[in-house]
């Protein structure tokens, strides 16, 4: 599909936008590339601060509160009053996060360094999600898994990146990512200027949708709570193996630091490579299905994880990820399906949670692995995907899937 760069920013029609869909996609892959810089440093910043596990983990805890409290109120600001080019301002302030981080000289400056980009993080996530939508020509969870699955390809490049370039020459070259930041700037300033000419794709059929689903608001507040209790689930695992996979892998195998973070990035690129799939299937299954695999479904393989040799624990990490990766895109939908009209809100919501629940999970999990051990701490991990069996207590939405 070819289109000329004029012609990107006129008022599109209901059609699948997919030159906006895959700048959006690109822009979160350097969004996330950016974020996952915070983690892939980890045993650097451990070794250079003598820090302990909880320390780490309250970097995370900062970087994910500043990431996820303010999405919500963003989300439901943006409903009422659209922020075209809030996009690029988001990538602006994650830019200055990166120059703080990089000259950052004591522990407490890491902090608001990671703040920064946090909040940066926060700002882009729920207008981005929205912009998505409005290029979805329909095709809701297609939409969503192409944006998600450049978020999730930024969070595998990053540590790789990490290896190669921060690792071996020092903190300061974290500058040199300052460039994707700029690009991502360009990028976002571009799709604001087609979000602004294109905001009626924002307003859907309110009424239409509400008679479709015909859920009262206490069934609705209770799937909205199900739904969180599974992102809760998911991402305190992905916590686990995005924080404590490195030192896991260390600890247990005896790697090097550059060796464990090539085995988180072919974790990451497994979580990018199953994002495809939840959405487009739920469009073509119905969501509920796509989310009661894509949590509980990761159960058997997280549960062997901890006691495998080597290689079949990265056979197991590629499973995990590539099945968990899955159940974000159904998720969101399924939620701005429950509550049409509010896509920037749930959005916000969702994402925020989202962060939130890593941010704690990271946190509570580097005290536990302090009191015990990283193993300890994994085998009590693995029994979270059983939580999906709640999802069977999801009511089931009447909206047609698409043909794919």
């Amino acid at each position: 599909m070819s289109m000329s760069p004029k012609s990107i920013i006129q008022p599109a029609a209901a059609a699948t936008v997919y030159p906006i869909l895959l700048a959006i996609s690109f822009s979160h892959l350097l969004n996330d590339t950016i974020q996952s810089l915070i983690p892939s440093i980890y045993p650097m910043v451990k070794e250079n601060y003598q820090l302990n596990f909880a320390q780490i983990g309250i970097i995370t805890l900062t970087f994910q509160l500043a990431a996820s409290l303010l999405q919500p109120l963003i989300g439901l600001y943006t409903d009422k009053k659209p922020q075209p080019f809030s996009l690029a301002t988001g990538m602006a302030i994650s830019m200055s996060g990166l120059v703080v981080l990089a000259f950052a000289h004591h522990y407490y400056i890491v902090l608001v360094a990671v703040a920064l980009i946090g909040i940066g993080s926060s700002v882009f996530h729920p207008e981005a999600s929205k912009v998505a939508y409005m290029a979805s020509g329909g095709k809701r969870g297609l939409a969503q898994s192409i944006f998600q699955v450049g978020g999730n390809a930024g969070s595998a490049i990053g540590p790789l990146l990490a290896a190669l370039v921060i690792v071996p020459h020092g903190q300061q070259y974290i500058l040199w990512f300052c460039l994707l930041a700029l690009l991502a700037i360009f990028v976002l300033y571009t799709i604001g200027k087609w979000y602004t000419v294109n905001m009626h794709l924002i307003r859907p059929k309110k009424v239409a949708a509400a008679l479709e689903n015909k859920l009262s608001s206490k069934r609705i507040t209770f799937a909205v709570i199900i739904l969180l209790v599974l992102i809760f689930s998911k991402y305190f695992y992905l916590a686990s193996m995005s924080s404590y996979f490195t030192f896991f892998l260390i600890d247990k195998f005896n790697l090097s630091i550059q060796q464990a973070q090539m085995h988180l990035f072919i974790f990451l690129g497994a979580v990018a490579a199953g994002t495809l799939l939840g959405g487009p299937l739920g469009d073509r299954f119905g969501r509920k299905y796509i989310i009661w695999f894509s949590i509980l479904g990761a159960a058997p393989f997280t549960l062997l994880l901890p006691h495998a040799s080597l290689l079949v624990v990265t056979l197991l990490s590629v499973v995990i990820g590539f099945i968990l990766a899955s159940a974000f895109s159904a998720i969101l939908v399924y939620a701005q399906e429950l509550l049409p009209g509010k896509i920037g809100t749930v959005s916000g919501l969702f994402f925020g949670f989202a962060f939130g629940m890593g941010g704690l999970g990271s946190a509570l999990l580097g005290i536990l692995a302090d009191h015990t051990s990283v193993q300890y701490m994994f085998s009590v991990c693995a029994y979270l995907p059983l939580i999906g069996l709640i999802t069977g207590f999801l009511p089931n939405l009447h909206t047609r899937p698409k043909q794919l």
